[in-house]
């Protein structure tokens, strides 16, 4: 992953240092200069080298990926009137909103340009791209619904999360030529490995260190926020005849005790529940690679960069 990560850097500068001057591209090269992990494109690579492929050939797929994935989080920022994103001003703070969706809309533009060179590869990107946008949607939509059920979740998780981490990996797929079963297969298990990271995520914000995640102890919950811990929990206490969830829900957010809260989802079997839950995609995960009928060396950076994501604490 280093070795990928400083390819997928030395191009993106290049890319950058190629755009025109100018108030459109400016937000481009703002966003794409913060701090990232550059999971996503390094997948793309993974994957082609998984199949046989040459690493080169698909850098430029792995760019349009980044980019595709940096333009939905400039316009989920606006959405989400976001003031920082990875400690910096996010790109409508920094300039104004129109500005913000332009510059995203050109970004969209640009990531097309770069998936366009190959119609297999731009077949996969726009079916998976539009499920990201269809995911947005849903997590909109739940923000104001209160009969949010876990299929549910599972299912807005998938698409706005997941579904772009098995596109990265059948993108780098196509671009060797794996046959279709494989590709079914890789896309599956980043499909399952992105499920666990979501809720590894939900279960980080609630019960992790907040010293190693940076960030508030049940920030979701005082949020009121839609998690798979809430959710679960909620039915967990409408079915056993408890009510604290709902009495801090039923108070502003600066007022709910999230100790009280936690304590509650952890006697009603909630993080247990999510634990198991996490498991179970990370064992999908990991059938679905060794379904792939590829040498089983080429599959230990996929094995080395799932154990690396499912023990993580922040």
């Amino acid at each position: 992953m280093p070795h990928h990560r400083t390819l997928i850097d030395k191009h993106l500068e290049a890319w950058v240092s190629a755009l025109p001057q100018g108030g459109l591209y400016a937000p481009m090269a703002y966003l794409m200069a913060l701090p990232a992990k550059r999971v996503r494109p390094a997948l793309v690579l993974m994957g082609c080298e998984l199949f046989g492929g040459r690493t080169e050939d698909a850098l430029d797929a792995a760019l349009g990926i980044e980019l595709f994935h940096n333009f939905t989080l400039m316009h989920d920022d606006i959405m989400d009137a976001a003031p920082l994103r990875r400690g910096q001003p996010t790109v409508h703070e920094k300039w104004n909103v129109n500005t913000a969706i332009l510059s995203g809309d050109a970004m969209m533009v640009k990531s097309y340009q770069l998936m366009a060179k190959r119609p297999d590869v731009a077949a996969i990107f726009s079916r998976y791209a539009l499920e990201v946008c269809e995911g947005q949607q849903l997590d909109m939509e739940f923000e104001e619904r209160n009969d949010v059920g876990a299929d549910e979740y599972m299912d807005m998780i998938r698409l706005k999360t997941a579904v772009l981490l098995a596109c990265s990996l059948r993108v780098g797929a196509a671009i060797a030529g794996a046959s279709t079963a494989d590709s079914e297969h890789i896309g599956a298990f980043g499909e399952h490995i992105g499920l666990a990271f979501q809720l590894r995520d939900d279960l980080l914000d609630a019960f992790g260190d907040p010293i190693r995640t940076g960030k508030q102890q049940g920030g979701d919950l005082l949020a009121g926020k839609k998690t798979i811990l809430l959710i679960r929990g909620l039915e967990q206490s409408a079915s056993s005849g408890r009510s604290e969830l709902q009495k801090e829900l039923a108070k502003t957010p600066d007022q709910r005790d999230v100790a009280q809260m936690l304590r509650t989802l952890e006697e009603l079997g909630v993080r247990d529940e999510a634990e198991r839950a996490i498991q179970a995609e990370e064992t999908k995960a990991m059938e679905a690679l060794d379904a792939i009928e590829v040498p089983e060396d080429r599959k230990q950076p996929l094995r080395a960069l799932s154990a690396q994501l499912m023990v993580r604490n922040y």
